[in-house]
């Protein structure tokens, strides 16, 4: 296994920091050594080769993680106490320092102390052997593996093999698994029971990007720790460190613009910064990193956004079109603006949010001036919109013709009236025709008053409410509990329905009774599919105690009887929802809005219809509608 570890000793080692110092400044280069001689390690490479930043500033102990206190704090807890896990898992997005950590755990593990009598320990220190051994990842005792290209059962039966036996010289054997997630089914069966019982003497650290793939055998037997994205600030801060220490000359936009683009992942803020230094000679300004990431000057995306929500589009094609000559991507463009709609949309609701720290001054100048002059639903709009445009922009043969559409479509949309304004205008211009219902008077004039109607606009959704007239009949009373044997089946169903304890009993006689026969005091049904196989006794007991008086209720097999109430419910529901639809004002909505559908309608209290009563109003439509309405609304 030791010709296969990724740790083998004749792999080139890291230089630490530390060790720089010692290197030979004067030494021959390689090209003068015999033909037979192999590459010089790392340690013995001219101090004049380069080391990119990822790995010159990798932290080598607990205190330079950032962002991972957390962890931190529970390894520190457990080392001292004694309370160490034989196995952990750490989990995170790339380049947050899973491995990273993993190496510095080894260490802590492993250390003995500048005098070679130390224990394990949350601060390494660094200068003994096995310190320095795992840092330039040679130590025989530290194996890693990456799993990535050995995901087979018979590298982790080798591995398994060498569980067995004791360390060469450290405290523990500890084996680094990388990108865990990659190992076969089988692989990971036969790692399981090592795994749950090893050896004292062996410690098991994973990494891994996707643990969800790992099974849940393995997570159950391992302490897991979950690195997560380092905030935007932290990163700014620490870049800002590092810049310091290569004497870089980096404004501090520029750095956050490097901060926001690494997404919370500390290596890829470390290249970006790497590159910068890089394209700036030692000075970074801010334009030079947007050049580099490709970006829009943030000022003039708040001009396009503004624009736009104006309904200037002319201006605002003129604006993409320049951005876009400098070579800025439309994608990054449109996708800027929705950051740009969704900070809006939190200045918009908590104006604390401009004054957070990390904000430019003209962004919080020009943030609170357009949130202030902007709706909430325009706002939420803007956001379905370009959130639909930037996939559309993506996929797009001509990406920046497909911007300018997405433009075009949020300054049209953006002049669009709300909903309810929308409803509002039709309702004034029906009545203005004379074919809107009026209330109580019909096409022969007579009749009393009657409701009036009411729309408002409810979220985005098209909402009627039909009042009664404040100069027509008082509401009436509500009804009185039942004082004797009620009239009809369904004030049966009314009278079980008040009390708690009969409410599930309501339910039944609603859901599973065709009622056959009904007179007070007595009910024959056939009960439908679903039905309690005791229905007709509860039934009895429970009117019995409810009223008084002494049930017979009967189950029949011959006849079919009648549909059950709530069947009767929703024809009638059905019914009133063709009948609203033929009503001039919701026709007219309805023809306006292609999408819409009434997906309900409630009659007014104190207007409920009695049987066999018809509406002389020359309207059918008597009711509150709902309406699901128009994507576009």
């Amino acid at each position: 296994m030791t010709d296969q570890i990724d740790n083998a000793e004749t792999s080139a080692p890291e230089t630490p920091e530390a060790e720089a110092p010692e290197l030979d400044m004067e030494q021959e280069p390689a090209a003068a050594a015999p033909a037979s001689f192999t590459a010089p390690k790392a340690e013995e490479a001219p101090k004049s080769e380069y080391q990119v930043l990822a790995r010159k500033y990798r932290p080598k102990t607990f205190d330079e993680l950032i962002g991972h206190g957390p962890m931190v704090k529970t390894l520190s807890n457990a080392l001292e106490s004694g309370r160490l896990a034989h196995a952990f898992v750490l989990t995170g997005v790339r380049g947050i320092g899973k491995t990273t950590t993993a190496r510095i755990i080894a260490r802590a593990l492993n250390c003995i102390g500048p005098d070679g009598k130390g224990n394990a320990t949350i601060e390494p220190c660094g200068v003994c052997e096995h310190c320095r051994a795992i840092a330039e990842d040679r130590h025989v005792d530290v194996l890693e593996m990456d799993a990535a290209s050995r995901t087979g059962v018979d590298d982790i039966r080798e591995l398994i093999e060498g569980v067995r036996y004791r360390p060469t010289s450290a405290r523990y054997k500890i084996y680094i698994i990388d990108e865990v997630h990659m190992l076969s089914k089988s692989a990971f069966n036969a790692l399981l029971k090592t795994l749950e019982e090893p050896p004292e003497h062996v410690k098991f650290i994973f990494a891994t990007t996707e643990i969800r793939k790992i099974p849940i055998t393995v997570l159950s037997r391992c302490q897991r720790f979950d690195l997560r994205r380092v905030q935007t600030d932290e990163l700014a801060a620490h870049y800002k460190r590092i810049a310091t220490l290569e004497h870089a000359d980096i404004e501090d936009e520029a750095l956050a613009l490097i901060a926001r683009a690494a997404d919370g992942s500390v290596r890829d803020g470390m290249s970006l910064l790497d590159q910068a230094i890089s394209h700036g000679a030692g000075k970074v300004t801010t334009q030079q990193v947007r050049d580099m990431l490709g970006l829009s000057d943030r000022s003039r995306i708040f001009d396009l956004f503004d624009r736009t929500m104006k309904g200037e589009i002319n201006e605002a094609l003129e604006l993409l079109g320049a951005q876009y000559a400098l070579g800025g991507d439309p994608a990054v463009m449109l996708q800027d603006m929705l950051d740009l709609t969704h900070w809006l949309t939190r200045v918009k609701l908590s104006p604390e949010a401009a004054n957070d720290p990390g904000v430019s001054q003209i962004e919080r100048d020009r943030g609170k001036e357009i949130a202030a002059k902007l709706a909430m639903p325009q706002l939420t709009r803007a956001w379905q919109m370009l959130l639909k445009g930037l996939e559309e922009t993506r996929i797009a043969p001509s990406p920046i013709q497909a911007a300018e559409m997405i433009l075009i479509r949020l300054a049209y949309a953006a002049e669009m009236p709300p909903p309810g304004d929308l409803i509002k205008k039709l309702r004034n211009d029906l009545n203005k025709s004379g074919n809107a219902p009026q209330g109580g008077g019909g096409s022969n004039g007579g009749g009393g008053p009657g409701p009036r109607m009411q729309v408002v606009n409810g979220g985005g959704a098209a909402v009627a409410h039909a009042r009664p007239d404040p100069l027509g009949e008082p509401e009436q009373a509500p009804q009185q509990v039942y004082a004797k044997l009620p009239e009809t089946f369904a004030e049966v169903a009314e009278l079980l329905s008040k009390e708690r304890e009969t409410t599930a009993l309501a339910i039944q006689l609603k859901n599973y009774m065709h009622l056959v026969k009904y007179e007070p005091g007595r009910i024959e049904f056939r009960p439908a599919r679903g039905a309690r196989a005791d229905l007709s006794s509860q039934l009895i007991k429970t009117l019995n105690n409810l009223t008084g008086h002494r049930w017979l209720v009967s189950v029949s097999e011959r006849e079919e009887g009648a549909p059950t109430l709530k069947e009767q419910e929703l024809e009638e529901l059905e019914q009133r929802k063709a009948d609203a639809s033929l009503d001039p004002l919701v026709k007219a909505i309805l023809d306006g809005l292609p999408k819409a559908k009434i997906v309900a309608v409630h009659l007014p209290p104190g207007q409920e219809e009695t049987e066999g009563e018809q509406d002389d109003s020359g309207s059918v439509y008597d009711d509150a509608f709902y309406l699901e309405g128009d994507d576009e609304l």
